[in-house]
């Protein structure tokens, strides 16, 4: 199974999409948290560290491209395409404001899922006619663990992506154990959530209690 099949396959059939973020993670390095995440069930990482030296990327992308594969979990690499290229990764997410799609897929080809942040339905219907594999819905509610995003989007933009928009979508952005539900009950099947499982003393035990939000 390629790359692309992998993610689209495990974001259709929902559940919690992990991100790593050092900054948020108690001190711990992304290898342990990456490897609590996927100890937890999480099917789904995506490597999203902008600040760090290229070298230390590479390096900790191979190592958590060798956990992924062991664990039969889909890997994606943030905004980085050679590293994600390099890495072997089963799929690379971008921004609006990254290389435009069509030039991303003539770089990582048909194998590698692309994946788009997405904010409103002009941008939604587009990414559909530009042929991007899946898209992030959000900022659902306020984040402070990403600079310059944009203002939240709310349930309006989430439901008009569960009704119009036939690609596999996760919702990201202020996802929290108390709101999930919520978000959930509004049609998202995959739920990014960030500093809610990296910064969590027990991560498995963390995901355990969102899962059984998510299946009670």
């Amino acid at each position: 199974m390629n790359g692309r099949t992998l993610v689209t396959r495990l974001m259709r059939e929902g559940g919690l999409y992990g991100l790593t973020a050092e900054k948020f993670s108690l001190g711990r390095r992304n290898a342990d948290v990456v490897r609590a995440m996927l100890d937890g069930g999480i099917r789904i990482i995506q490597y999203r560290e902008k600040t760090k030296k290229m070298g230390l990327k590479y390096e900790e992308c191979l190592q958590l491209r060798a956990m992924t594969r062991e664990a039969g979990a889909a890997f994606i690499v943030n905004d980085d395409i050679d590293l994600a290229l390099l890495t072997r990764a089963d799929g690379v997410h971008v921004g609006q404001e990254d290389l435009p799609i069509e030039a991303v897929h003539a770089l990582v080809g048909e194998n590698m899922a692309i994946g788009l942040s997405t904010h409103s339905p002009e941008q939604a219907r587009a990414a559909v006619s530009l042929g991007a594999d899946y898209i992030g819905v959000g900022p659902i509610f306020a984040t402070r663990t990403k600079e310059d995003v944009c203002a939240p989007v709310g349930f309006e933009y989430l439901d008009f992506v569960v009704r119009n928009i036939d690609l596999p979508f996760v919702a990201i952005g202020g996802i929290k154990e108390h709101n999930l539900k919520a978000v959930a009950d509004h049609g998202a099947r995959c739920m990014a959530l960030v500093t809610e499982i990296t910064a969590a003393e027990d991560i498995p035990g963390k995901i355990a209690a969102l899962t059984r939000i998510l299946c009670p």
